[in-house]
């Protein structure tokens, strides 16, 4: 099943609903199986810099069916630089967001940038957990 704007809108807000529980100020994006944006908030005071680190993350995270921080490690690969450099250079292999995984298909992901990488993933977790 296709992830919808209203999906990836719950997502989102979940996301977000998870910083203000930390305390913390993030941006949040959802991409589609592609890779491509359907949703992004930043929340007031977040870094304009977790714009980027959001989306860069969720797109990795899409396009390899897994949590991004597990890609971080083959960063410097062959495959993973032929497959950033393919794609535009958009992806950012490091941890703070998760795959967007229904059926067995993945129909997105959710990144977050403006915490640790750790707070940044558990935001991640808590919005696709909206829809899971």
């Amino acid at each position: 099943m296709a992830l919808t704007l209203a999906d990836a809108n719950r997502v989102a807000q979940q996301a977000l609903s998870k910083a203000q529980e930390l305390n913390i100020k993030i941006s949040v994006a959802v991409c589609d199986e592609g890779g491509r944006l359907m949703a992004f908030s930043r929340m007031d005071g977040a870094i304009w810099a977790g714009v980027y680190g959001s989306q860069g993350k969720a797109v990795v995270s899409a396009a390899f069916g897994r949590p991004s921080g597990e890609m971080a490690e083959r960063a410097d690969s062959p495959i993973m630089r032929g497959v950033t450099a393919a794609e535009g250079g958009h992806m950012i292999p490091s941890q703070g967001a998760v795959p967007i995984i229904r059926n067995g298909v993945v129909d997105g992901a959710c990144g977050v940038g403006g915490g640790t990488a750790q707070q940044d993933e558990d935001c991640a977790r808590a919005g696709v957990a909206a829809i899971a």
